[in-house]
């Protein structure tokens, strides 16, 4: 155990102890761990990696008075204390638990669910032993490096019976859940192109510094860090953003780190994507002589379906950065910063009708659906919902957010496909009903990963 870990651990009873003066003192409720939450009890949750985007999750979840957290953990010393510092801040006591091993913090009784915010080499390994250990998640997506780790997290979350709402926050945004409901009701007549295209080239390491091994800082637990992958000596040049992406070892390359994303809004409005067999070609570029950066850095894939549907997948320099549903009577495109654009004006003042399928959270009761006057004249915007409120509400509802494994998996999947293809220079067949390549041993092959340093995955 690190010595900031028994420091800084309580005990449960104090802990509860703890929450519990302190609730009398401001007025919020206790914290307490349950099966079954009522109206007035907070969520325990505990965060698993808090470097940037771990933590600006928790951030949002302290934003939410449905939940605490109460134990942060990161193999970085000076990363964990400055987020034991910041909760500690935001509920005026000294409660917050450190921990530089994870499996410390999932071993607590009194924790509920945890967020899930490491490199992507970790993820399948942490979300695993997560809903074992019986906590529901908020993970940061992809499902990990290889097509395996989805299967694995898929698997031991319904083994478990647990909750899960990936980082795909784009599901939980208006514009796009509007575009999406306008392709899958048909209201662009069937479609016929999909196109897909997300940021990718203008990634560049940052690392400028002497590429030969270096001292680890104090307090950095690089065996941990590494932990499945095969060893390689601490480099800045290994762990610095963006360079790590671009690392095989660490990441399994923008199509998939990225391209979850705009895929997922692509799989959401076009579910064929993720149910019917289809061909793929694909061709890329890669990073070379740029420091440890090996992944790949250009694209270009085109999947045929049975039906003629083709979805055409790319970097942003070779078609426009979003989702764009093209069907015989028009388009829609999506993207961020609230952008939706179409064919006609006419597509944008459509509300959803009696029979149309909505794409809304489980259980969501909200009015989402208003008139915005611009210039053009009025059209119709869809309203956002929280995304990490979406896990507390699961936890309570045992219903699925917004952004559970199946989509999850599906949109990391497909990216995954579009590396394997590029690397091997192949046309490839997938079989959604196997979940395998047809004819194709060495693409099958690609779906697992070896893992390293006595760390194991169960294979599917």
């Amino acid at each position: 155990m690190k010595e900031y870990t028994k420091k800084m651990s309580i005990s449960r009873r104090q802990f509860l102890t703890s929450a519990s003066a302190v609730a009398a003192t401001i007025g919020f409720p206790t914290v307490i761990s349950a099966t079954a939450f009522g109206a007035n009890e907070r969520i325990a949750l505990g965060c698993v990696g808090v470097g940037d985007r771990g933590m600006l999750n928790t951030r949002n979840f302290m934003g939410l008075d449905t939940c605490r957290i109460v134990a942060v953990c990161d193999v970085q010393r000076d990363r964990v204390q400055k987020a034991k510092a910041l909760v500690d801040q935001k509920y005026e006591d000294h409660g917050c638990a450190m921990y530089g091993d994870y499996r410390e913090l999932l071993a607590r009784n009194d924790i509920d669910g945890v967020m899930i915010a490491t490199q992507d080499h970790w993820h399948s390994l942490v979300a695993t032993a997560a809903a074992k250990a019986g906590k529901d998640m908020f993970c940061e997506k992809p499902t990990g490096v290889c097509i395996n780790d989805g299967f694995a997290i898929r698997e031991a979350l319904r083994k478990n019976k647990r909750v899960f709402q990936s980082g795909m926050w784009q599901r939980s945004l208006g514009n796009f859940r509007q575009g999406a409901e306008l392709a899958l009701n048909g209201y662009l007549g069937t479609l016929r192109e999909v196109r897909v295209a997300v940021d990718g080239p203008h990634f560049q390491p940052k690392y400028k510094g002497p590429y030969d091994p270096q001292p680890v800082p104090e307090g950095f637990d690089w065996a941990m860090w590494q932990g499945p992958v095969r060893y390689s000596p601490f480099n800045p040049g290994r762990v610095a953003y963006p360079d790590w992406y671009l690392l095989n070892d660490y990441c399994e390359g923008w199509t998939t780190n990225w391209g979850v994303h705009h895929l997922d809004i692509a799989h959401w409005g076009c579910p064929a994507l993720g149910s019917e067999s289809f061909e793929i070609e694909a061709s890329g570029t890669y990073y070379v002589n740029k420091g440890f950066a090996d992944n790949i850095e250009t694209w270009m894939a085109t999947l045929s379906f049975a039906s003629g549907l083709k979805v055409v997948f790319s970097d942003n320099r070779q078609q426009e950065t979003g989702t764009r549903f093209i069907g015989e009577k028009g388009w829609v495109h999506v993207n961020r910063g609230d952008q939706i654009a179409a064919s006609a004006q006419e597509l944008l003042t459509i509300r959803p009708g009696a029979g149309d399928r909505r794409l809304l959270p489980a259980g969501c009761t909200l009015d989402d659906v208003a008139t915005l006057k611009t210039k053009e004249g009025d059209r119709v915007v869809y309203k956002k919902v929280d995304h990490w409120g979406g896990l507390l509400d699961g936890m309570r509802s045992r219903k699925e957010p917004i952004a559970g494994i199946d989509a999850t998996h599906v949109a990391s999947t497909l990216g995954m496909i579009t590396g394997i293809a590029a690397r091997l220079q192949q046309k490839l067949k997938w079989d959604w009903k196997t979940e395998r390549f047809v004819g194709n041993d060495l693409a099958n092959a690609m779906m697992t990963r070896p893992m390293h340093n006595g760390w194991k995955l169960e294979k599917f």
